[in-house]
């Protein structure tokens, strides 16, 4: 696992930074496979705007990923049922590429706190359904800006909804390190407590479903005090890089999926993505996204 980087150490801009802000310059871009241009993430010392956020945004705080530039990353697990997330970060995707290089689902990010909706949402929802994936949308919780339940309302209504037609997961409540200011978002375990909840009981009186929680292990256990209330609720969607085995939050008996690598590589994908793994065989996964036992 990558040392912990400090986030004191992470605000320390190096000259090139600084000159990348001098010129305007948020993000370098890269070209995808289909040949437009995609902005890069912001690196580790540079502010994410808001708005802006990814699924391991705050993740990559705790867990400093490694770049597979340098070849400084494990070797990927890459058996079982494979998935992907992505946001407008990957500018245009080949799902078809995607599909063909053994991708069985993706994750795509719907929104963010109560106004934001990613720009490439629908290209990449379609995209995906289009090439054979089993797909789903996640929201970027942003507990600092308004309580659960309005968020999970927002959520559903641009993208998070669900339907029984086989190639539909369930919505994802993306909760981990804000990567916008402090940790907590502002809020004490109990109060954390209350925003998950309302959140998930919004969100499934929208749908019928129970909204999968992704986080990590150090997060959860922080900012809900080791809470153990949602572990017979929501799946698991855990975050831990660089590991033959993720630690989970407190409560959750074991993992749904398993994020295991931010810089993974995926054929019709330019750049780096994460890399998930589905805790189950294919007819697993397909029950899941028709809520069958």
């Amino acid at each position: 696992m990558p040392a912990y980087r400090s986030p004191s150490r992470r605000l320390k801009r190096s000259k090139g930074a600084l000159l990348a802000g001098a010129l305007g310059s948020a993000a370098a871009l890269i070209l995808t496979s289909a040949g437009t241009a995609a902005a890069a993430p912001p690196a580790s010392d540079e502010p994410v705007r808001s708005g802006q956020a990814w699924m391991g945004a705050g993740t990559r705080i705790e867990q400093g990923p490694a770049s597979s530039a340098t070849g400084d990353v494990m070797p990927m697990d890459t058996s079982g049922v494979q998935g992907i997330d992505v946001s407008h970060w990957q500018g245009a995707i080949n799902w078809g590429s995607v599909k063909a290089a053994g991708i069985d689902f993706a994750y795509m990010k719907a929104t963010e706190g109560t106004s934001f909706k990613d720009s490439r949402f629908s290209a990449n929802y379609t995209g995906s359904y289009n090439a054979g994936l089993i797909r789903g949308a996640y929201h970027f919780a942003r507990p600092d800006i308004s309580n659960g339940a309005t968020q999970a309302g927002y959520f559903a209504s641009n993208g998070g909804g669900w339907s029984r037609d086989g190639k539909t997961l369930p919505g994802v409540l993306d909760i981990e390190h804000n990567p916008y200011g402090a940790m907590c978002y502002g809020l004490s375990t109990t109060q954390m407590r209350t925003w998950i909840n309302d959140f998930h009981s919004t969100y499934k009186a929208r749908t019928t479903r129970d909204a999968i929680i992704y986080t990590t292990a150090s997060w959860w256990n922080t900012c809900t005090g080791n809470w153990t209330g949602m572990a017979t609720k929501s799946p698991l969607w855990v975050a831990h890089w660089g590991t033959s085995s993720p630690n989970l939050p407190s409560g959750f008996p074991t993992w749904t999926i398993w994020q295991y690598t931010a810089t993974g590589r995926v054929g019709g994908v330019s750049g780096d993505v994460d890399r998930n793994k589905f805790n189950g065989s294919m007819t697993r996964l397909q029950a899941l996204a028709n809520n069958t036992a």
